[in-house]
């Protein structure tokens, strides 16, 4: 494996280090006995953690995801590697985690669940920021989602319908510019759903797309003029290099929608969204299931987002030239 996939190594258990030395994994765990790293007898499970990219979305979701094993007390250690936004990168990941026999699979993102499932079908698999896990080959239903893969998707039903009604009612114009990855099998089932979401009204969708996250801002700046607003959806490749879109929109005085709530915290405009910790969190408490032998992968529906709420950046309102409604301020939250 080249060594730029991982993201760098973590601590082990204080005892295992005195024993071992340095590893290359990381390790959580709380102990209620003095002077031990683990409670004495208890199981230490390994995770892998296959991820995309790193931004903080897909980053809040390993901590939720890690804050629920250590919540229950599970002894875990974790190798973390990052494909640097390369599916052949993320495949090997999961093919060196089948290698290394790990207990479970954490896999941030479509396609580096797509990536574990290609690997096996044997060791367990909990997902979370899949937009779209029947779409993209994951799982045949959300009620049953298959024998070794379930978790948690980063859509709620009402996300982009509310969006769109948002930016129907209140935006001038009709035409919106999206950046997108057509390489993402979750985002270009989104710009389906939000085209979907736009009939019956004048807005249609000005498309730009991009392979890398290099491409991003002369993907943005070939919209300027030929839109009114800008929508990134959850696209791990835009998202990634979304200062280069807030940039622009900034300097054009158009407005930028965004798909979750921590790009709203980096400059976009305004989203319906929820907290991506939250989704790691409550696929975290899946795992703990799993690896608890309660339950197996194939007994445990895949989960929407439970919270959805809008949020407006007023700071990135002003840039890019919009004055917040009154009207706003009785549903969105504030971020001043």
């Amino acid at each position: 494996m080249n060594k730029g996939w991982k993201i760098g190594s973590g601590l082990m258990l204080a005892s295992f280090l005195a024993l071992a030395g340095c590893g290359s994994s990381e390790s959580s765990s709380e102990s209620n006995n003095e002077g031990s790293g683990s409670a004495e007898g208890a199981k230490t499970y390994t995770i892998g953690v296959n991820q995309i990219v790193e931004h903080p979305s897909l980053d809040a979701a390993l901590e939720g995801f890690k804050a629920a094993l250590e919540e229950k007390g599970l002894e875990v250690e974790y190798d973390v590697q990052i494909a640097q936004g390369d599916q052949n990168n993320s495949q090997t990941i999961a093919n060196n985690f089948v290698g290394d026999k790990v207990d479970l699979i954490f896999a941030n993102s479509t396609p580096s669940a797509q990536s574990a499932l290609n690997a096996t079908t044997d060791i367990p698999i909990i997902f979370t920021s899949v937009t779209d896990p029947i779409g993209g080959g994951l799982v045949t239903s959300f009620e049953e989602p298959g024998a070794n893969i379930t978790g948690t998707t980063d859509t709620h039903p009402d996300a982009i319908p509310n969006t769109v009604k948002f930016i129907d009612e209140n935006i001038d114009g009709n035409k919106v510019g999206m950046i997108y990855n057509s390489g993402e099998q979750n985002s270009v089932a989104q710009i389906e759903l939000v085209k979907k979401a736009m009939e019956g009204t004048d807005l249609e969708v000005v498309e730009a797309s991009v392979s890398t996250s290099a491409e991003v801002k002369q993907a943005t700046e070939s919209l300027i003029g030929k839109v009114d607003s800008l929508y990134v959806i959850t696209d791990n490749t835009v998202v990634s290099a979304l200062e280069s879109v807030i940039g622009v929109a900034s300097d054009s005085d158009i407005p930028l929608f965004v798909g979750e709530l921590d790009s709203v915290e980096r400059g976009g405009f305004a989203a319906y969204g929820f907290d991506y910790y939250d989704i790691g969190f409550e696929a975290g408490e899946m795992a703990v299931s799993i690896l608890d032998g309660e339950k197996t992968a194939s007994e445990i529906p895949v989960q929407y987002p439970q919270k959805l709420k809008l949020q407006i950046n007023a700071k990135a309102a002003e840039d890019m030239g919009i004055e917040i409604k009154e009207e706003w301020k009785e549903e969105a939250e504030i971020l001043e």
